[in-house]
């Protein structure tokens, strides 16, 4: 691998990297812009004091460049994991209130779809502080207005 790409070229710095994002592009779209070698489907955005370009890398790159393949694999695994979470979501069993809205409790959230008009909305409240937040836009269908719930808790979750 280091004979291809960035790896050969003087100027470009090989270790003391950091990941600065990371993005599933949901099949292998790219080439990592560090070999210059490989098709990537999942791309560790790296960033180095010393270049003047964010690079997108594949894992083994990224975790060369960073020291810590064991971080670029994590990143990877916890976003497979996320991916077959998601697709998983719309099979759970979701149960109906008293109003007649499908609702879970997981993850330390109750989450809330129902009709808006002709289309649909939710609300997310955290369990351990009653905090609610509202879904920002509106769903043209139930199962929609369930896969953005799931991504604004993953979102709440971290921030």
């Amino acid at each position: 691998m280091s004979s291809f790409g960035k790896w050969s070229q003087q100027g470009v710095p090989k270790k003391g990297w950091a990941c600065i994002g990371f993005e599933d592009l949901g099949e292998p779209s790219t080439q990592c812009e560090m070999c210059e070698n490989q098709d990537i489907r999942y791309v560790h955005q790296m960033q180095h004091p010393d270049y003047p370009h964010i690079l997108e890398c594949g894992c083994v790159c990224a975790g060369k460049m960073e020291e810590d393949y064991a971080a670029a694999s994590k990143r990877e695994s916890d976003s497979k994991n996320l991916t077959q979470r998601r697709a998983r979501w719309l099979t759970r069993k979701w149960k109906v209130s008293q109003s007649g809205n499908h609702y879970l409790k997981t993850d330390g959230f109750h989450i809330v779809v129902f009709p808006k008009g002709s289309r649909w909305s939710g609300t997310i409240t955290r369990l351990g502080t009653g905090v609610s937040t509202q879904a920002r836009r509106l769903y043209d269908t139930q199962d929609k207005a369930k896969l953005g719930a799931f991504d604004g808790m993953i979102w709440l979750k971290s921030h």
